[in-house]
């Protein structure tokens, strides 16, 4: 039986007498998380379901053909041949930053196997090859499928090897690897959005970037005049439409107790989505999927002049439309209200190298990940390459936020780390991510797709909302309210 089925199947219906013991704990164990941030209670609230499942798990007896973790992790440190680590990735050329650590370790060798982006790529793949005994040792994994890879039983507790390098990273994205006081994930970068916008056209057409959400529509009036599209609305992207959400102020789940609070039918998520429903239904803005052949075309030839995109989507910007190079700029996310703090969002969140559960080598492999993304040669390589905001304590000593030729003059010599800077300080790091992210994005995208098919925003989110209930519930997570 699979590992994550086994677990429901002895949390909901085993009869032994450490079940009870295992409740009181979780209810012991909340109490004392009662006054921290909500972020952080969430993932109290999962290291104590991850708690609860290794106890059903043992009581069910789990065995090494469940997929449990026998980590026998070594190092070679004796002139013999080096600790092999695996590590899925799906960041453009992050080869040379292996390249460099490999040069650089006798001890650790590391054999990247690349992988696709998203829920819909490799994720369904790294579980099926955990419940196989056959995964990486490391993979990078969003922020937001953390809490169902820990559900799922996928990740190891490296607590041991890395409870010391805690300092070198920013402490809301360090935490994001965190549950219940345990480590599973070193973290490797978020994802913090603003406006990239083609400067040449804008000027040409006597627009100006958008500081507000109106501005924003008036601009996108303007230039669908032009016979062209401010930005495209993707409908197969849920991470860019939780993106807006998250910015427009309330959260979607939050731990109540020992429950999840359900909020995404919310009046400032509806006011977003009526929003862009106004923007479709005037046609002011495209509907093509983007980081698609058709939409890396539309940026090329002008027909679309602008993306609300990731720190990370300069890369996909100077690969994907090459011919437009020192045409484009970037501003802050246009704001609900004018005036005040930059308020963005984070993409998905951000990413991890999470450390999945079996691995043989997980003292090797922790210390691939905690190098790969504090060592600063590694980060300014990653950051060139299109991996994110850096999750360094201090990202002032990332010297390519200062000074980086190849991105500055795709940008018009434009420092567009300072935008990003902004965008980073203005993300809610509260933002509490559920363990049924893979299922959420799947809901997400099918209303989306329905809304730009005929229906409507505001209808799509009321129907998330159900949907989300009915997500958790199926884990057999207690829903608040209901």
């Amino acid at each position: 039986m699979p590992l994550f089925i086994k677990y429901y199947y002895c949390v909901v219906t085993a009869a032994n007498p450490r079940r009870g013991a295992s409740v009181e704990e979780s209810e012991e164990k909340l109490k004392r998380v009662g006054s921290v941030s909500r972020a952080r209670r969430a993932r109290a609230l999962l290291g104590v379901a991850a708690l609860s499942a290794t106890v059903a798990l043992s009581a069910c007896g789990s065995s090494d053909d469940d997929g449990a973790a026998t980590s026998a992790s070594t190092t070679s440190g004796g002139g013999g041949a080096p600790v092999e680590v695996r590590f899925a990735s799906w960041v453009p050329n992050i080869r040379n930053a292996v390249e460099l650590f490999n040069r650089e370790h006798r001890d650790i060798h590391v054999t990247l196997e690349e992988m696709t982006a998203g829920p819909d790529g490799g994720y369904a793949k790294l579980l099926s090859a955990v419940r196989a005994g056959n995964a990486p040792d490391v993979a990078q994994v969003g922020y937001d499928q953390l809490p169902a890879f820990l559900i799922a039983g996928a990740l190891e507790d490296v607590t041991e090897y890395a409870a010391d390098d805690e300092s070198k990273f920013i402490p809301w994205q360090w935490r994001q690897g965190v549950f219940g006081d345990k480590v599973y994930a070193i973290p490797q970068a978020s994802g913090p959005m603003a406006f990239y916008y083609r400067k040449d056209l804008f000027q040409r057409w006597g627009v100006e970037p958008p500081r507000t959400w109106d501005d924003f529509a008036a601009a996108a009036d303007r230039i669908k005049a032009r016979g062209a599209s401010i930005v495209t609305f993707p409908p197969t992207q849920a991470p860019f439409f939780m993106g807006l959400a998250q910015q427009a102020g309330q959260q979607w789940f939050t731990p109540e107790s020992d429950a999840w609070k359900v909020t995404v039918d919310n009046p400032d998520t509806q006011r977003m989505a009526a929003y862009w429903q106004g923007l479709l239904d005037r046609r002011a803005v495209a509907t093509m999927p983007d980081m698609s052949t058709e939409w890396y075309k539309a940026l090329q030839t002008g027909r679309v002049v602008g993306w609300i995109g990731a720190s990370w989507g300069d890369a996909l910007l100077r690969q994907g439309a090459p011919r437009t190079a020192g045409k484009w700029a970037v501003a802050d996310m246009p704001q609900w209200q004018a005036g005040g703090d930059v308020v963005s969002a984070s993409w998905g969140g951000g990413s991890a190298s999470a450390i999945l559960r079996g691995t043989k080598n997980a003292e090797a492999a922790t210390e691939f990940a905690v190098w790969l993304n504090s060592n600063l040669d590694s980060v300014n390589l990653l950051l060139t390459d299109g991996y994110g905001w850096p999750a360094v304590a201090d990202p002032r000593q990332v010297t390519g936020l200062q000074d980086d030729p190849t991105v500055f003059k795709f940008y018009g010599g434009q420092n567009i780390w300072e935008v990003f800077a902004r965008a980073d300080a203005g993300v809610d790091v509260d933002w509490a991510w559920p363990p049924t992210s893979g299922e959420l994005y799947a809901s997400v995208t099918d209303e989306l797709k329905k809304a730009v098919e005929g229906g409507s925003l505001p209808e799509a989110v009321r129907a998330v909302q159900s949907q989300a209930v009915a997500q958790l519930k199926a884990k057999n997570l207690s829903v608040a309210g209901e």
